[in-house]
């Protein structure tokens, strides 16, 4: 018997199949038709989901002197009780009148993303009659702890990230200007770290003084050079630079904390009540919390850590390692202690 007959059509694809190029070798313009798609975007993926497992880290200081509210700003920014444990329950922790650097880490997880927050106090800054050298254990022991983990021979895969990504500076309601120890301690900080100022209990304030208090406040830091962040320098394109330029102007937020929720309108909102009404921290028209809420978490929270890394800790790193050539130093002992390393900028 003769085989079946085949139609005159699949024999033409077969001979196509077997005479067919393949797309590696077909001809045309090299990196048109090389291997077609790609898919490049897929990145962003992968990115996500390693970011998703290993989560994040955040580090924020807040700066002040005692009872300014910098507890009730942390807790009411990351909506959880983050500042201040105390050491019973329903207790407030009482705070010591010397300055000294205390860390509190929690993970905050939204949404299945986890993030590490360290929030840096600095209990008793400005309460001594004596306020010249005040500012010098901030100072001292920025980045110190992430450089000596970077230095060693044998390195954690993942250093954790010890360094303050922004530093939040409650400046008291005077309605007058900055006080000396205000400015020189922000001329000296702005150096190593993000600066954001803002003006604590502002609802102490009408709004024509919270408007002039404002203005005052930005002349002090033009007139003494003080750059806070955003600062100009690092504006990548003229999109950032228009954002930056606009939150400039805000600059010092006036903020009111508050971690009690009240009944408006028929919704459970933040605020202060007061005899004459309930101040709404997550109003814009009441304060401008939710700005400084914005900057820190949802719109720049990267750009903080990638200045800290890139800028701020770079030039601790380059001073430290100079300091670490100077005769008589081992190099089997590496950098100098805290205690040897200058303390000037």
């Amino acid at each position: 018997m003769e085989p079946p007959a085949v139609p005159e059509e699949e024999e033409e694809e077969e001979e196509e199949k077997e005479g067919a190029v393949p797309l590696s070798m077909a001809p045309g313009p090299v990196g048109c038709q090389l291997f077609g798609y790609v898919g490049i975007e897929a990145v962003l993926d992968q990115m996500k989901i390693k970011t998703m497992k290993t989560g994040f880290e955040f580090n924020i200081m807040v700066v002040g002197q005692s009872g300014l509210g910098k507890s009730t700003m942390v807790n009411t920014l990351f909506k959880s009780k983050v500042s201040r444990k105390s050491s019973q329950p329903g207790q407030e922790e009482r705070i010591p009148k010397t300055v000294q650097l205390q860390s509190i880490t929690h993970v905050i997880e939204e949404k299945g993303v986890k993030m590490k927050l360290t929030v840096t106090d600095t209990p008793g800054f400005g309460d001594q009659i004596n306020n010249e050298n005040c500012w010098e254990p901030i100072i001292n022991e920025q980045y110190e702890r992430y450089l000596r983990e970077e230095i060693l021979i044998t390195r954690k895969r993942k250093i954790p990230d010890t360094r303050v990504h922004g530093c939040v500076y409650f400046v008291p309601p005077t309605g007058h200007w900055l006080r000396p120890l205000d400015l020189e301690f922000m001329r000296r900080l702005s150096r190593i770290v993000n600066v954001v100022p803002v003006i604590a209990k502002a609802d102490t304030l009408t709004l024509e003084e919270r408007a002039e208090f404002k203005q005052r406040i930005q002349e002090d830091l033009k007139t003494h050079t003080i750059s806070v962040y955003p600062q100009e320098d690092f504006d990548q394109d003229p999109e950032d630079r228009a954002l930056n330029d606009r939150i400039r102007e805000k600059i010092p937020f006036a903020v009111v904390g508050a971690d009690q929720e009240h009944q408006v309108n028929g919704k459970r909102v933040l605020g202060r009540k007061t005899k004459w009404g309930i101040i709404e921290v997550e109003n814009p028209a009441h304060c401008e919390f939710p700005l400084l809420r914005d900057l820190l978490i949802r719109s720049h929270l990267q750009d903080l850590k990638d200045i800290t890394h890139n800028v701020h800790y770079e030039s601790y790193r380059v001073r430290r390692l100079n300091e670490s050539n100077r005769p008589g130093l081992s190099p089997l002992n590496g950098l100098p202690g805290k205690g040897e390393a200058s303390s000037h900028l």
